[in-house]
């Protein structure tokens, strides 16, 4: 894939900044940006509306000096006719979050003139008008950011504009009887600046590529907290974030984002409220701490969130009687594609309890609190008084596999492995993937990753989606150029619930479950003691014929590489920080 081309600005990018001395005593009132703003050139004109209403703009794929000049050499020409529009499509090669910086030469008028600016995580959407299905349906493609913006900008000068998930940008000049010239049209990237510390390479590109991209997404998301979605579902979603956390810890390590979000995640929901009130949401908020806590070793946190973990199972123990019967919410929800199958849901709600209870024995335990220890094994077992089937539904059966309600063997045999990919969804395919590989069947899981997560791929993606379907590819177009007469739409024709057409999410955190799970099975890692002292390694190449890569710990960086060698053995070269025991 080509780099971008990056010209960095070094404003708000580390701690060390100085405001200007007539702003430093006005600490109550200014406070810098954590992110790390880039400006990007579009990678290729991906349409023009009329060779004669838009010429040479060839000069927008590169980029200047961000300086407006007077003239017009070296800039492209937008003309309109009294009736009419000119308009241009500009791809940027990949998903990015930020906006526009417009810079302009002269123009016919004095007077500022109208432009009309949309935003696409594909070309359909850049070219798509507010009252498609989407709206039809009930939802905003504006909702959570403008992508669809009618304005005035000058001549000899410059303007920034949007905030929002984009690869694709359509310009359009409404002014009619107006010619414009335009300098620059280039990409404000706006991005937490953070070394990758993890990293996956081996012999099959499809899967390393498949890593990267999962890792990229949930870059992305990492704003000023971890979102869901850099275009809709710019929000603190508990759940969400442990396929999310999962990511960062293999990539970035036990990055400040993860607590900072948990912190503002109780703020927003304080007790007896469920965390995003959701039930579920809060089952999740347990699993995630012992998660984190597993690999940071980070007891202040632990011990800062005491009180809301200790009150979080009091509130959840209140709604479960000795029967296993239990009243913790009507909504019982999983994720978006399971929704349909009610039985389904049943049983994986009732196994993500157990998986919570389970987490927060261990979180107990942890922080010296026997008595609420025991008190999450009793819920357990009331709650396996009545267990459930899983209908059928992978994402259940999943659930149900790595709390040990059913062996993964089962889960897989009944439900997971059927079909294949089919069925398969965006979140809760990285624990389709964990009961797969509990089962023994990691090369039956990376083909999946292939199909799957490579589907996305095969369309253009260049980041996770919130949902993805195989069966949507049935003569389907891709995102990156326009739909060809008789192909379906893959974004404008499909996605479901909260989330129709244009409004579904291109580049989706919790979408990244390959990125850990390669990580985790492939090159073998496995954290078996609080801040990674020690670690397990037990790779599984399947087809590989080589992988490599490195893993973040508090304590520095872990570096392997496993070759396979005749008769299948693997040679492995392995190399771990002071203080971090290894064992094979």
């Amino acid at each position: 894939m080509k780099k971008l081309l990056l010209f960095l600005v070094c404003m708000a990018e580390c701690a060390s900044a100085q405001l200007p001395p007539v702003w430093q005593a006005d600490t109550t009132r200014v406070v810098r940006d954590e992110m790390t703003r880039a400006y990007v050139s579009p990678q290729r004109i991906v349409w023009i509306s009329d060779p004669g209403a838009v010429v040479d703009s060839r000069h927008l794929l590169q980029l200047s000096t961000g300086q407006a000049e007077l003239g017009s050499e070296g800039m492209c020409t937008l003309t309109t006719s009294e009736g009419g529009s000119s308009a241009l499509i500009l791809d940027y090669g990949r998903e990015l979050h930020g906006g526009l910086r417009l810079v302009f030469g002269t123009a016919s008028r004095p007077e500022p003139s109208t432009v009309r600016i949309r935003f696409g995580e594909s070309v359909s959407e850049a070219c798509s008008e507010e009252n498609s299905v989407s709206v039809t349906k009930g939802f905003s493609t504006n909702d959570h950011a403008m992508r669809d913006l009618v304005l005035k900008v000058p001549r000899d000068g410059q303007i920034e504009l949007g905030n929002t998930g984009f690869r694709f940008v359509r310009i359009d000049l409404l002014e009619p009887a107006t010619t414009l010239r335009l300098k620059e049209a280039t990409a404000i990237f706006r991005y937490r600046n953070l070394p990758y510390l993890g990293s996956f390479r081996c012999s099959d590109e499809r899967l390393t590529r498949i890593w990267e991209t999962g890792a990229y997404t949930v870059h992305l998301n990492m704003q000023e907290y971890l979102w869901d979605g850099i275009k809709r579902d710019r929000l603190i979603w508990v759940g969400d974030l442990h396929p999310e956390m999962a990511t960062i810890l293999s990539v970035f390590g036990a990055d400040d984002i993860v607590p900072r979000s948990l912190d503002m995640a109780c703020r927003q929901f304080p007790l007896p409220c469920w965390l995003n009130d959701m039930s579920a949401y809060s089952m999740w908020y347990l699993i995630i701490h012992r998660d984190w806590y597993l690999h940071s070793g980070d007891r202040d946190f632990l011990e800062r969130h005491r009180g809301y973990i200790l009150g979080l199972i009091d509130a959840i123990d209140a709604c479960v009687d000795e029967n296993g019967d239990e009243h913790l919410s009507r909504w019982r929800f999983l994720d978006w594609p399971s929704s349909p199958d009610e039985a389904g849901v049943e049983a994986g709600y009732r196994a993500l309890l157990c998986l919570a209870m389970q987490s927060g024995e261990q979180l107990c335990e942890t922080l010296g609190d026997v008595e609420h220890a025991a008190r999450c094994r009793r819920i357990e077992a009331c709650i396996l008084r009545q267990t459930k089937p899983h209908n059928g539904l992978k994402q259940a059966a999943a659930l149900m596999a790595l709390a040990g309600t059913i062996s993964a063997e089962d889960a897989c045999r009944e439900a997971i492995s059927v079909g294949g990919a089919k069925g398969f969804s965006t979140f809760y395919g990285y624990y389709m993937l964990e009961a797969m590989a509990r089962a023994g069947r990691c090369d039956e899981a990376m083909q999946i990753i292939r199909r799957f997560w490579g589907g996305m791929l095969d369309l253009g993606a260049t980041t996770f989606w919130e949902d993805f379907n195989l069966d949507w590819t049935a003569d389907a177009a891709g995102i990156d150029d326009f739909v060809p007469k008789g192909k379906k739409d893959i974004h404008g024709d499909f996605g479901e619930y909260c989330y129709p057409g244009f409004r579904h999410s291109l580049c989706h955190g919790w979408a990244s479950g390959p990125t850990p799970w390669l990580t985790r099975y492939v090159l073998g890692i496995e954290v078996l003691e609080p801040g990674c002292r020690k670690i397990r390694i037990t790779p599984h190449l399947g087809d590989l014929e080589w992988a490599e890569g490195s893993f973040p710990t508090p304590l520095g960086v872990i570096h392997v590489r496993h070759e396979k060698r005749p008769g299948g053995r693997i040679a492995s070269k392995i190399e771990g920080p002071k203080g971090v025991k290894i064992i094979k």
